[in-house]
């Protein structure tokens, strides 16, 4: 690691169309993933500078792509995660193995497949290696390049007298916060460089995948759904935002581990082009037809 920019080594590997950079200093960590066509092109952001003090040790964002268990708690969600991680590569596949979480009972794992040249299968796995069940989701926490835009799907049933859909606020959400587009059947959430303050949305999304917009190609990250119960009142897909970033994230249902149980919740990626696109009516036809 460089100390003192605090930027993480990091491996590359080419898997399927894409190129993906794995760091081994700490993690599991993704911190690249660009097309293979344009290896210099990072559609992840990195934040070396960013971090804080906990009852652990200084925890460092550092960026890219990792695995929380859900619901947030401090210090538990903030273990540092600075210690060098066991990297396996194979032919279309890299498996990234943890240190044990001493204080947490946990031991994470992130497994990137190709799919056959159709994107990428990301396994994200949580093992306990405690003596007694807890119970956790699965978290999957992509920070983005600055300058885009998210997209939440909450997509409408066509009749019926009950509720269909949730949208969740955390208390730093300003509904009036101009970041915030609501569209027919779409909510986005526009990285803003100049706003002030926090923003984060939640959302039970339907159809069960996220994305997120920059200089003209769209980040998709799919995933499986479930019956739940999922944390934070019923998100499936959250998007945090602030002037450095735009967090993209989608969550597992709750599980209860005992001793030696996992959970595992599985994303699916994948790079659109997408050209000239804006958090509008234009982008939501974009997305009726997207190719998933």
């Amino acid at each position: 690691m460089d100390r003192e920019k605090n930027i993480p080594e990091m491996k590359e590997f080419e898997i399927g169309k894409y190129v993906v950079g794995v760091a081994t200093g700490i993690g599991p960590r993704i911190l690249k993933l660009a097309r293979r066509e344009t290896p210099g092109e990072n559609l992840f952001g990195i934040l070396p500078g960013f971090g804080m003090q906990t009852a652990d040790g200084f925890w460092r964002i550092y960026g890219g792509h990792r695995l929380w268990t859900a619901p947030e708690a401090s210090p538990r969600s903030y273990s540092p995660d600075s210690s060098p991680v066991r990297i396996e590569a194979e032919k279309g596949a890299i498996s990234i193995y943890g240190n044990t979480e001493i204080q947490n009972s946990v031991e994470k794992e992130i497994v990137i497949r190709d799919r056959c040249g159709n994107g990428l299968d990301v396994l994200h796995v949580v093992r306990n290696t405690g003596r007694w069940t807890i119970e956790l989701a699965c978290w999957s926490l992509t920070v983005m390049r600055p300058g885009g835009f998210a997209i939440l799907p909450v997509r409408r049933a066509m009749e019926g007298l009950l509720p269909d859909r949730k949208v969740i606020l955390w208390p730093y959400t300003d509904l009036s916060d101009k970041r915030i587009v609501w569209e027919k059947d779409y909510i986005f959430l526009i990285q803003d460089g100049k706003a002030a303050g926090p923003c984060k949305i939640g959302v039970s999304a339907n159809p069960s995948w996220t994305a997120y917009w920059s200089a003209g190609m769209l980040f998709v990250k799919g995933f499986e759904a479930s019956e739940g119960p999922y944390p934070d009142h019923g998100s499936s897909v959250e998007a945090y935002t602030n002037s450095e970033m735009l967090e993209l994230e989608t969550l597992g249902p709750l599980t209860r581990l005992e001793p030696g149980e996992k959970a595992v919740h599985r994303e699916t990626w994948s790079i659109l082009k997408a050209p000239g696109l804006s958090p509008s009516g234009e982008a939501t036809r974009f997305l009726v037809n997207m190719p998933l």
